[in-house]
């Protein structure tokens, strides 16, 4: 049985059997991967380049559009190549490096997606303290705290996956380096001191999940209060793309990470990464873009200086 001292590279789980599906998904996560780099700059550089866009809730946006630029970037370009050239392998290094990454920007998106119900919260509950608790400080501020946590999150997550003895083989269940298809190899019992970990995130994580569903209760309760209905339509129109981001990155990651062991396969676990994993960062450029006039009217500035720039 080989060990951790001397696996030298893993093998991931190939996303077809036969080389014309292999090179039919190659196209098809391109397509994808091409999808989110283009929805996601053209976010990022909208709210970078118009100067009305320079407001707390535009300048999360702005992190959460980078942040899913990494996640995508860290899994869907191994995935390819390997389809492309008809492999499985990941260096350790590769793997180990995959899976600190892909914590990283997945944490920091949590930690972000809360900071940015609490910001829905303060603007609806509390207009009149906005500029003073939401001021340029306090959202860069906000904003390092949660890039920070994913940092931690992924040092310590990743710093205790890969200290485990290794001694079920090198092939990893999965299109890419998570935690639960890595504990799979490692010797019995070993991965106690993981699991403790994983505890303790996930309470976190619990904790800003009510603290997302506390502060919506109070906003939909004081939308409601409100007397004109342009206003009530104003405020879910800023309130409903936030809430449907978290609401599929939520139930994705629950559902890959929470389903019942009797309902899980190879293929179930594939499907469900790439919904966690995949489509999260391509479809929130398309859900703030949809109901945002200010987003669209950027957009559509960014697009016409491109293309005057080409004439």
């Amino acid at each position: 049985m080989p060990n951790s001292s001397s696996i030298s590279e893993f093998l991931l789980l190939p996303l077809a059997d036969t080389r014309q599906l292999q090179l039919l998904h190659f196209w098809l996560l391109l397509g994808i991967y091409l999808a989110a780099l283009l929805g996601n700059g053209l976010i990022s550089t909208a709210v970078a380049c118009d100067r009305r866009l320079h407001t707390p809730m535009y300048f999360f946006l702005l992190n959460l559009a980078l942040l899913d630029l990494g996640c995508i970037s860290t899994t869907l370009p191994k995935a390819m190549a390997n389809a492309l050239w008809d492999t499985r392998a990941i260096s350790y290094a590769g793997c180990a490096a995959q899976l600190f990454f892909f914590l990283f920007f997945m944490s920091a998106e949590y930690s972000l997606l809360t900071i940015m119900s609490y910001d829905r919260y303060v603007a609806i509950c509390k207009p009149l303290h906005y500029g003073t608790l939401m001021d340029s400080r306090a959202c860069a501020t906000m904003a390092a705290a949660a890039w920070g946590s994913g940092v931690l999150c992924s040092l310590l997550h990743t710093a205790s996956t890969f200290s485990l003895p290794l001694c079920q083989g090198n092939v990893v269940n999965q299109f890419f380096c998570e935690i639960p298809q890595i504990l799979k190899l490692s010797c019995s019992g070993s991965y106690l001191r993981e699991v403790v970990f994983i505890i303790f995130t996930n309470s976190l994580g619990f904790g800003c999940f009510v603290f997302m569903v506390v502060s919506y209760v109070q906003i939909f309760l004081a939308v409601l209060r409100m007397p004109s209905e342009q206003g009530r339509h104003k405020a879910f129109s800023t309130c409903l793309p936030h809430l449907a981001v978290v609401s599929l990155f939520l139930i994705t990651a629950f559902f890959a990470y929470l389903k019942p062991p009797s309902i899980s396969s190879p293929s179930m676990d594939l499907t469900v990464a790439v919904l966690y994993s995949v489509v999260p960062p391509a479809l929130n450029p398309i859900i703030y873009s949809m109901r945002n006039r200010k987003i669209k009217h950027a957009l559509s500035k960014v697009l016409q200086y491109a293309l005057f720039q080409h004439q």
